[in-house]
């Protein structure tokens, strides 16, 4: 007997299943990366895209404010805010390393925010984001990218800008700790 679902049946489902979980993705992973104990976390400015200088203090705002919210649930983890942006798709990974043992950190994190507008034609419904993540060591060694799109992750029409940044942010981090966790990369726990 042949099963027709419907598409509010699988829309049912989704939210059964959790679709935040559809959002986040896992992009690259060093296998070879092995982390010793994360006591100290390095965040850069974010990226934004498009480069529009009237978006870019609410964004910053909002992605520390979610970074700093996730990383005190995490726990025995110091947080550290770098106010310089290094370029997403070009990291240098030897400013990455200086910077880190400038600091003391274990981890940086480099983000980008990149904007998209969901409508159909001239009406636009909301501002959705995708926020990208990528982890270095203290060595500067590219260990993985994490994103989080808010479209497809909660499929929300309504709410701000900065809602959807901090939902972005959260969502990334939270697939780079579990996928972190999951593939034992780090070496002892911070004490």
């Amino acid at each position: 007997m042949k099963k027709n679902y419907s598409f509010y049946s699988v829309f049912i489902l989704c939210f059964l299943v959790s679709c935040a979980s559809y959002g986040d993705s896992l992009l690259y992973f060093n296998k070879d990366a092995k982390i010793n104990a994360i006591k100290t976390v390095l965040y850069f400015e974010p990226e934004v895209f498009p480069d529009i200088t009237e978006i870019k203090d609410p964004t910053f705002s909002a992605f520390y404010n979610a970074t700093s919210d996730k990383m005190k649930s995490i726990g025995n983890v110091k947080y550290l805010q770098v106010n310089t942006s290094i370029p997403f798709d070009e990291v240098d990974s030897k400013t990455v390393k200086e910077i880190c043992k400038n600091n003391n950190a274990d981890v940086a994190v480099i983000p980008k925010v990149k904007y998209f507008k969901v409508g159909f034609g001239k009406y636009v419904f909301s501002n959705q984001v995708v926020v990208s993540l990528k982890l270095y060591d203290s060595n500067g060694d590219f260990v993985m990218e994490t994103s989080y799109d808010t479209y497809k992750g909660n499929a929300r029409l309504l709410g701000s800008a900065e809602n959807s940044v901090i939902i972005g942010t959260k969502g990334a981090i939270r697939k780079m700790e579990k996928e972190l966790r999951n593939r034992q990369v780090i070496l002892r726990k911070a004490s």
